[in-house]
Order: C-alpha cells, then sequence, then structure tokens
C-alpha cells in the first residue's frame, strides 16, 4: 500500500473542510511552525487525539562500532520523539 502524498493529503483535507488546498497548506505549515516553537521552548507540544512530541535528553553510553567492532564512547544529545496517543493507538490497532 503506497503512502499519502503531501498533495494527496491536501487534496483530501481541502475536499473535506471546504478550504482551498493552498489554505489548507498554510494551515499545516503554520502548525508545523508552532510545533517546533513549542517543542524547542517547552519541551513538548501535543496534539489532542493523535500524541506529542517530546524533546528528551539522552545521556551518554557506550556503543560498538560495527565496522570494526571498536567500542566507542556515543556523547550525550537532546533528540525528539512522538509519543502516540492512547486514542490514536486504539483506533488504528
Amino acid at each position: 500500500m503506497a503512502k499519502l502524498t503531501k498533495s494527496q493529503i491536501l487534496s483530501d483535507l481541502s475536499d473535506k473542510t471546504g478550504l482551498s488546498k493552498k489554505d489548507v497548506g498554510a494551515v499545516m505549515d503554520a502548525m508545523l511552525a508552532l510545533a517546533y516553537k513549542e517543542v524547542k521552548k517547552s519541551g513538548e507540544f501535543t496534539i489532542n487525539g493523535m500524541g506529542k512530541l517530546v524533546k528528551v535528553k539522552r545521556s551518554a553510553r557506550m556503543g560498538r562500532n560495527p565496522a570494526t567492532g571498536e567500542t566507542i564512547k556515543i556523547p550525550a544529545k537532546t533528540v525528539v520523539k512522538f509519543r502516540v496517543a492512547k486514542a490514536c493507538k486504539e483506533a488504528v490497532l
């Protein structure tokens, strides 16, 4: 089964809302910008019924170079994860 393209998503949302594709695209772009800003500022952004973007600090750890087998130290870093909401899991599964 093929994934939906951005154009297909915009068309579908445009048909269902009565807005133009350009307006739907502008709303999606504004929501993404808001999500990025909020995760950077407060550490999380929630989309009710779908899930939340969360900024998580990973601690330093030891790893292994798969090419040489050499043990290496992986430095600490901050990553962004998406946690799926319970309602979304139940609707999909």
